[in-house]
């Protein structure tokens, strides 16, 4: 049950900084390519292009993509952030009952928001070259281990 609300609090995080991020990055200039304020998200997107040594139209496809998936799913997110909101403030209130049932949606929302991920992650893993793509393999290895370490 644990690692299923880290989980959630996971895409929870992911999808939220996906939704704040892609509006924000029209302000390229003030907080970096990747936009957004969100836990660091523009560090995130900095660090990963510094590291992959991106080239500045790779940057701006990234971003492109970044900025089509977030339109296509603004619903979803939306919904997504509802859901969670909503489990959360049921959680606190120790409303069991709603939390639970709510339990449900917010697994099948964390498998969409993993899909919507898995797929902006492969569209951007078209776009690197092979070095760049065995570079980001090691940082995403480098990411499980760190978070495999923060669950013990």
């Amino acid at each position: 049950m644990r690692k299923q609300i880290m989980a959630a609090v996971a895409v929870l995080a992911i999808g939220t900084s996906l939704a704040i991020a892609a509006p924000q990055s029209q302000n390229e200039g003030e907080h970096g390519w990747g936009g957004g304020h969100h836990r660091g998200g523009h560090e995130f997107g900095k660090k990963f292009a510094e590291k992959l040594n991106l080239t500045d139209a790779q940057k701006q496809q990234v971003k492109d993509i970044k900025t089509a998936s977030h339109q296509q799913n603004e619903a979803f997110f939306k919904s997504f952030h509802q859901t969670m909101k909503d489990y959360w403030t049921a959680k606190k209130a120790g409303d069991t009952a709603k939390a639970d049932s709510l339990k449900a949606q917010v697994d099948s929302q964390g498998a969409q928001m993993k899909s919507i991920k898995d797929a902006e992650r492969s569209k951007v893993l078209t776009i690197l070259t092979p070095d760049q793509r065995a570079k980001f393999e090691a940082m995403k290895a480098q990411h499980a281990q760190h978070e495999k370490n923060e669950q013990k």
